[in-house]
């Protein structure tokens, strides 16, 4: 009994032992610990700077050096590794303390997030043509304008740039769909803000931009979405990812071109050989060259960006400071811009609910050129022989010839300044319900406040007083008259307000293989306009008084003056509209989305002011079919197609459809002239906003595990309802004219993309994508029953000898930008130019429209964007050449300048040498200065290298150097080819051309820690 008792004591006591270990166990399994390891790629190389949190816990880190990280952790939780470009991976903690974690880059067609209209979409379930363009593959270099970023970057997306640093690139997707000038740009829509003005942002701020290009992506933004719609997302901060960042360039630009103009001893040499020479008031002596004496020989820019991020898994916050300066090419233009920008995100009621803050502020200084297109022009024209100044430092003019002036001079002598503040704040809330629901409302407020000042000192007065301006095509040449003495200032301050608030509803679920998300919602926006004063004044004492003190003038003292109170500017316009979409997708591989959208503006017809914009589209995944799983060679492959309408309110004010009543003469009343009020606008009460409708097919694809990718499509835009003013019976019509919807034209095209990883190894990386487009524009109608209109004729550069010749001409069957003109027929036996007539005959006195030709077309038969990168250990370089190919270009510019029989008077080219005397026809607009624009231009290239290691606090140090514009190949025979390809006159040169430059860049990016 002894031995059962005492087995059954130690028995007792090895339970008791087993218990109490056991309690230790779950105790340490419970007890949160230390966990360390390290976070590598597929190829071994460590991934610095990826976020690791503790999934359910606000607990967060990032890796270092090596890729190592240090988290407390307990058995049984879930580490969760992020990283930009790479796959998500989690891993479960179970009794080891550290651990080796690999995770996989990701696959674009499978992971990649697209920013769409309200919402966010995978590539995989669109239905749609999206492009997208993550923020490091943006253009670099000293960009005053973020439109030009995406110059070549998306295909069919035609983005033309001026060397004004004061002026915005013009913008066409996929071909012009209207014919009113201001109304072709696409709708950008910044972190969900619709119609923000891109030039708030500074380029270091974007993240990624999607362009929607096709109508079905687009309808869901109604009436201001026929153009296109690009969505910007910009840089937030990330848990656990603490930032300090520092980004900057100093650059110097300089004249990539310049026209070959006669010097004084070129030009006296071939005044002699025609024996003829200069008069005693033009040849002082001198050899200027003008064009150096207005443009700057090195213009210097540079740009300074500092950022701070991060957060926890409750906060994140972002703030950035840029400040950009850049000068112009021409003396006294440069822009100078300060941005700041702070946004925070909370989450709260255990994360269910998000809300959002942001506040973006731009203050920007623009000196502008007053007179710009007349002085680019005098620059050329004015004789080289004459000095800028006389002996006595006075400024050097020959008033005794017309439309001739010293361009340094009208630089000198006047003034113009704009400065404008742009401010956008913005609020988002973001709550998550049961059964799948969201609910999003966002409410945001923008205003854009400008101060204008113009002084045209005592010499404009008293020469400049009545100048030939030459504005950008289409407007016509015009003499501006300065009427007052002892100087003339203008002075104006307006401001634009949009408000707009949004709500809308969301429901993400899935059932088995199905899945569904619908959105539906509400937006209000309501937006005013031109508020503001203008006035003027002139009589100044001294020319130093500027347009700062209009009251020291003394207008009352001239006796024709008036102050200028500014236009009718002021507009008052609400928008409401609903909206709704919803997608399907089934397994992965079919996926169908439809979306409408009803929008009402106050700014139509009292009878159209609602309209109903709907899509659809579909998508067949065919790599998630079971006869694709056996293969390696296809890693994704989808077939889509689309179908929508977008409309185009671009460009109208309330007052656009009213009937309206003002001045229309004198008549003579008792001896008096009397004012003569009349109709000068009539009513339109059916007036409604353009309709575009785009049908698209396209695939996209990749191959080899992701090496090889692209995209294929092929589009049918046909625009309908197009507003047009019309001449109508004035005995029928209290005006003269209407504007009214009528008329139809088409965009078809092609566009292509392909990308390829030739090599990826440890120390060598190569990438290269290139991608193409075609699009062919037609003008379908301008009739219909009521009203008929056969053609318009364009763009009258009103040259010395040529009044009332166009060059341009809108008519069904041709495209927008057909030039049409005199057809150049080379010169007779007297050396006289001659021409064909309308019967085939040839002629020296051809007719002004009678006897024109369609000799071309300015739109572009294909542009191509070839981008490189190449990265070899720590160095990287890219490379981006682009190109426009098929256009044509009316060189109204060198036309003017072909006047050997008046060289006497104004200069002329030094090919002009060889021309005859007698041709008296040498300068007339035609099919000879009809010139091919195609062009081949190394846009850029960037070498870099990164320091990676070994400086105390500093995570990443990088370097670079880059160059602009390095060179182009063309036969174009102007300044550049780049010649505006947007509005209803495109691809006319005519004195428009804002010298380019080639730049060259030093710049600096370091990250701490």
């Amino acid at each position: 009994m002894r031995f059962k008792c005492t087995s059954l004591k130690y028995g007792s006591i090895f339970l008791l032992l087993l218990l109490i270990s056991q309690s230790f166990n779950i105790a340490f399994a419970q007890t949160e610990r230390k966990i360390t390891g390290n976070l590598l790629d597929t190829e071994n190389m460590p991934i610095i700077g990826a976020s690791v949190s503790v999934k359910g816990t606000s607990k967060v880190t990032v890796t270092g050096d090596n890729g190592a990280f240090s988290i407390s952790a307990k058995n049984g939780d879930k580490l969760v590794f992020t990283f930009m470009g790479y796959e998500p991976k989690e891993i479960t903690i179970g009794t080891a303390s550290s651990y080796k974690v690999t995770i996989n880059e990701a696959t674009a067609s499978l992971t990649d997030v697209v920013v769409v209209g309200y919402g966010k979409s995978s590539r995989k379930a669109l239905t749609s043509s999206i492009s997208t363009v993550k923020g490091d593959d943006l253009n670099k270099g000293a960009i005053s304008d973020v439109g030009q970023m995406l110059q070549g970057k998306v295909p069919g997306l035609n983005i033309t740039r001026s060397g004004d640093p004061n002026r915005s690139a013009a913008i066409i997707l996929r071909g012009a769909s209207t014919l009113r000038e201001g109304a072709q740009s696409p709708l950008f829509v910044i972190d969900g803000v619709i119609g923000a003005d891109i030039s708030i942002l500074a380029p270091d701020d974007i993240a990624s931009i999607d362009v929607l290009k096709d109508a079905a992506a687009a309808a869901i933004y109604g009436n201001r979405a026929a153009n296109g719609v690009i969505m910007v997302t910009t840089k937030k901060g990330i848990a656990g990812q603490t930032q300090l960042s520092y980004s900057g360039y100093f650059g110097i630009e300089n004249v990539s071109n310049q026209y070959d103009m006669m010097d004084a001893d070129q030009l006296r040499a071939f005044l002699a050989k025609s024996n003829s020479s200069l008069t005693p008031a033009n040849d002082k002596g001198a050899n200027t060259n003008w064009q150096n004496e207005v443009q700057r020989k090195d213009a210097i820019s540079y740009n300074h960006n500092i950022s701070f991020s991060g957060g926890t898994e409750k906060t994140t916050y972002n703030a950035s400071l840029n400040y950009f300066k850049q000068q112009g090419i021409i003396k006294t233009s440069d822009l100078d811009r300060f941005i700041g920008r702070v946004g925070v995100e909370q989450k709260a009621i255990n994360d269910k609910l998000k809300l959002g803050f942001s506040l973006t502020n731009s203050v920007s200084n623009s000196n502008l050129v007053p007179y710009r297109n007349t002085i680019l022009s005098q620059m050329l024209t004015y004789l080289p022989t004459a000095p800028i100044k006389n002996p006595d430092g006075s400024y050097f003019d020959n008033l005794t010839q017309s439309n001739y002036y010293n361009p340094v001079s009208m630089l000198d002598n006047a003034q113009e300044n704009l400065k404008y503040k742009n401010l956008l704040a913005s609020f988002t809330a973001n709550l998550k319900l049961p059964f799948g629901f969201s609910y999003d409302v966002s409410a945001s407020y923008q205003n854009y406040q400008t101060v204008y000042g113009a002084f045209y000192n005592s010499i404009y007065t008293s020469r400049y007083n009545n100048v030939r301006n030459t504005p950008d095509p289409p407007a016509n040449p015009t003499i501006v008259s300065l009427i007052g003495q002892n100087g003339v200032a203008v002075r104006n301050a307006y401001q634009n307000t949009n408000k707009i608030i949004e709500t809308y509803l969301t429901w993400d679920r899935k059932f088995g293989n199905h899945s569904i998300n619908a959105v539906i919602g509400y937006s209000y926006q309501s937006s005013v306009n031109g508020d503001g004063v203008q006035a003027s004044s002139t009589n100044f004492p001294i020319n130093e008084v500027g347009y700062y003190n209009l009251s020291l003038g003394n207008p009352y003292a001239v006796k024709d003056f008036r102050t200028d109170y500014g236009g009718n500017s002021y507009q008052d316009v609400l928008m409401i509209s609903d909206f709704a979409r919803v997608n399907y997708n089934y397994k992965n591989k079919y996926v169908i989305q439809g979306s409408i959208r009803k929008d009402g503006s106050s700014v139509f017809g009292i009878n159209k002011q609602y309209g109903y914009f709907p899509s659809v589209g579909g998508a067949w995944n065919i790599d998630q079919e079971n006869f694709m799983k056996n293969q390696n060679l296809i890693g994704s492959l989808k077939l889509r197609a689309s179908y929508g309408i977008a409309g185009n309110s671009l460009g109208f004010n309330p007052l656009s459809t009213k009937l309206i009543y003002g001045s229309v003469g004198q008549f003579y009343y008792n001896g008096i002239n009397e004012s003569a009020l009349g109709a000068i606008q009539n009513e339109n009460r059916d007036l409604r906003w353009e309709k575009t409708a785009t049908t698209n097919i396209g695939t996209d694809f990749s191959l080899f595990k992701g090496r090889l990718s692209g995209s294929f499509d092929w589009y049918n835009k046909k625009t309908s309802d197009l507003i047009f003013t019309y001449e109508v019976d004035p005995n029928i019509y209290p005006a003269s004219t209407i504007t009214a919807n009528v008329g139809e034209l088409t965009n078809k095209g092609l566009e292509f993309v392909l990308n390829a990883t030739p090599i990826a190894g440890k120390d060598f990386f190569w990438t290269t994508g290139i991608n193409l487009a075609r699009n062919v524009n037609k003008i379908v109608s301008l009739s219909d029953s009521r009203l008929a209109l056969a053609k318009v004729y364009t763009v009258q550069p009103d040259g010395g000898g040529q009044t009332g010749a166009t060059v341009q001409l809108l008519e069904p069957g041709l495209p927008i930008g057909t030039f049409y003109t005199f057809n150049y027929a080379g010169k007779n036996a007297a050396g006289v130019s001659q021409y064909y007539d309308a019967k085939g005959n040839l002629t020296t006195t051809p007719s002004n429209r009678t006897d024109y030709y369609a000799v071309g077309n300015a739109q572009p038969k294909a542009l191509i964007g070839w981008t490189n990168n190449i990265s070899y250990r720590n160095f990287d370089l890219s490379v981006f050449m682009r190109a426009v190919l098929g256009n044509k270009i009316m060189n109204i510019t060198r036309a003017d300048l072909f006047r050997p029989n008046t060289a006497q008077f104004t200069n002329i080219p030094v090919e002009v040498a060889d021309e005859s005397t007698a041709d008296f026809n040498s300068y007339r607009y035609s099919s000879r200065f009809v010139e091919n624009g195609s062009y081949l231009r190394l846009d850029n290239a960037t070498l870099g290298y990164t320091f990676k290691k070994g400086i105390p606090g500093v995570k990443t140090l990088r370097v670079y150097a880059t160059g602009n514009n390095l060179f182009i190949i063309t036969g174009y025979k102007g300044i550049d080819p780049e010649i505006n390809q947007g509005g209803i006159a495109p691809g006319v040169d005519t004195n428009n051309f804002y010298p380019k430059t080639r730049t060259f860049l030093l710049g600096l990016n370091v990250s701490f820690n």
